[in-house]
């Protein structure tokens, strides 16, 4: 079995090493994963326990450059969902509100994207996937990311970006990212894949037995549909989200889902509240194992699934990428 190997950087729980393990199965492929970075100590905890003896970094930024070359292990491919908070459309707009720093001149996340940077430019992978909110796009009239391509294109071939919906994947939630490929060597167009559209429904995701913890109470469900009328007056948008398990998808669920579940209540009749997810079936429409662990509170979980990526999404990508570095002009598989 031929071996890759990757960083996965700005790691949250795995997500993407999850995907590049799959695909490079998928390939007859094996995927060494040398190092991770995550700052969170929930996520951490998470992470050590479905991927013990990792070697860590707690913040990149605490690597200066003049040690990137000896404290960054060599790898084939750079993993990073690098933090979308300063790009999203909740992140630009409460930061606003806040008359605090938005996109890169969010010192404390906006420009972590330019540590990704110096690694490609020293290590040199082989390739890179990069995700982040579809409202990169768009920060600052499209400045943000028109910079992020020109200084990716300056070291590496880089497709154009995709926007890919994970309810186009194979999961029953609707959840657009951006994806940023990179290639060192050039062998030909780089295609991203193809949506399956499989038929899924909201049920497919769903546990059999919910304890009634999950069940809202009566005064946040009132709280819920107050806050819906007040909403509807002032034009601003209706609140809650009620789910049908028959549904094809659910909305995009966040890190903030914990808070009161608005983004999707699971419908259980007219005379009944509504539910929350419970944190296993958010994991599962995110796309993770069963075998999935998460040895933290429902809190810690609920925003460790929201931060995550979709799982079939990044995985087809991951695929897509495998097989261009498998051509023959630019192979990267080393002997097992």
């Amino acid at each position: 079995m031929g071996k890759i190997t990757s960083i996965d950087l700005f790691a949250g729980v795995g997500g993407m090493r999850i995907s590049l393990a799959k695909a490079a199965r998928r390939l007859g492929l094996y995927d060494e994963c040398r190092l991770y970075s995550e700052i969170n100590e929930y996520s951490k905890s998470t992470y050590e326990a479905n991927f013990p003896e990792t070697k860590f970094i707690k913040d990149i930024k605490s690597v200066q450059k003049s040690e990137i070359d000896k404290d960054i292990p060599d790898h084939d491919i750079l993993l990073a969902g690098f933090p979308c908070q300063p790009f999203s459309k909740a992140g630009v707009s409460s930061r606003k509100n806040l008359n605090r720093a938005y996109g890169f001149d969010d010192k404390d996340q906006g420009n972590l994207f330019f540590n990704i940077l110096e690694i490609l430019k020293i290590k040199k992978p082989r390739a890179f996937i990069l995700e982040n909110v579809q409202n990169i796009l768009t920060v600052s009239q499209g400045k943000v990311f028109n910079k992020i391509l020109k200084e990716l294109r300056k070291y590496y071939f880089v497709p154009d970006p995709k926007i890919l919906d994970a309810k186009d994947f194979g999961l029953a939630q609707r959840r657009c990212r951006v994806y940023i490929v990179g290639f060192l060597n050039y062998n030909g167009e780089f295609k991203y894949p193809e949506p399956s559209f499989k038929k899924v429904k909201v049920k497919d995701f769903l546990d059999k037995k919910v304890h009634k913890k999950y069940t809202i109470s009566d005064l946040l469900w009132k709280s819920h549909q107050e806050r819906r009328i007040r909403n509807s007056n002032r034009g601003k948008g209706f609140g809650f989200r009620l789910t049908n398990r028959n549904e094809k998808c659910t909305r995009t669920i966040s890190s903030r889902y914990y808070k009161d579940g608005s983004e999707c209540l699971i419908f259980r009749g007219k005379t009944r509240n509504p539910r929350r997810l419970t944190p296993r079936e958010v994991f599962r429409l995110q796309g993770f194992p069963e075998s999935f662990k998460f040895p933290v509170s429902d809190l810690q979980a609920y925003k460790q699934a929201g931060n995550a990526v979709p799982i079939n999404v990044v995985e087809k990508v991951c695929i897509e990428v495998l097989k261009y570095l498998i051509r023959k002009k630019n192979r990267i598989i080393n002997a097992a």
